[in-house]
């Protein structure tokens, strides 16, 4: 199976300017992710559509794509750099996986785990939850997942789901396993198309969650749970946190 990674990475951020060439520990953000997604499948590249972040992948020797600056989602900057990979490189991809670029941690088993779910030929789209930690607080924020026996994705949302009737918040983990999701995904390619092509739907902007367009439409998401923890870098909190991490390794 032909597996090819893709990192989208911009320069804007709302909360992070520049934040794929912030350094960690002597290394730039992106070269950081793209060295970890390496570890776990041949052909990795990064989507963007800055020259300072192409430069900088080029300068560590890294895969590069220059995309459009027009995309509003890391998908449909993810589906042109897989067109023009798969027109340069002539190989025959048999899933794509698009990988987080902000998260320096990211760990190989996650990568591993979810190409498994292709493993399965009716899979056309999957992704990554974790269960929440009985000494967590839900509360506090994130996606949540709600999956069927067959651990297809049910819906996504900014709220805590299920909602516990009868039982107090504080007793809610008590009585149900909560799940986060994990931002990764992978798609065939057909599927990617499709999603990256379906028009925005009402409970994809109600929540701002593109993977609900996805489900909104009829479709599945192949859903793996893994109990391996890693960390976003959305705040210089954030990024202190990683950069302590790995000064200590």
């Amino acid at each position: 199976m032909n597996i090819l990674g893709i990192i989208p990475a911009r320069y804007g951020s709302t909360r992070l300017e520049g934040k794929p060439l912030l350094d960690i520990c002597g290394k730039s953000m992106i070269q950081r992710v793209y060295e970890q997604a390496k570890k776990a499948l041949d052909h990795v590249i990064v989507a963007t559509d800055d020259r300072r972040i192409e430069k900088a992948v080029l300068d560590f020797g890294g895969n590069v794509i220059m995309t459009s600056n027009k995309h509003n989602t890391g998908t449909n900057r993810c589906l042109e750099a897989f067109e023009i990979f798969k027109t340069e490189a002539h190989l025959d991809v048999d899933v794509i996986v698009n990988i987080q670029g902000d998260e320096p941690l990211l760990a190989t088993e996650q990568i591993n785990l979810l190409t498994s779910c292709f493993n399965d030929n009716t899979t056309e789209m999957a992704t990554l939850v974790i269960p929440v930690k009985s000494e967590e607080n839900p509360f506090e924020g994130g996606v949540f997942v709600v999956i069927d026996k067959f651990q297809n994705a049910l819906y996504f949302s900014r709220s805590v789901i299920p909602f516990i009737r009868d039982a107090d918040k504080n007793n809610w983990q008590q009585q149900h396993t909560f799940y986060k999701h994990v931002g990764m995904y992978a798609f065939k390619p057909n599927a990617l198309r499709e999603f990256a092509n379906l028009p925005q739907t009402s409970l994809e902007l109600a929540e701002s969650l593109e993977q609900n367009r996805w489900l909104e439409n009829g479709k599945k998401i192949k859903v793996a749970i893994t109990k391996v923890e890693t960390i976003a870098v959305d705040t210089l909190e954030d990024l202190e946190k990683v950069r302590s991490i790995i000064d200590q390794q």
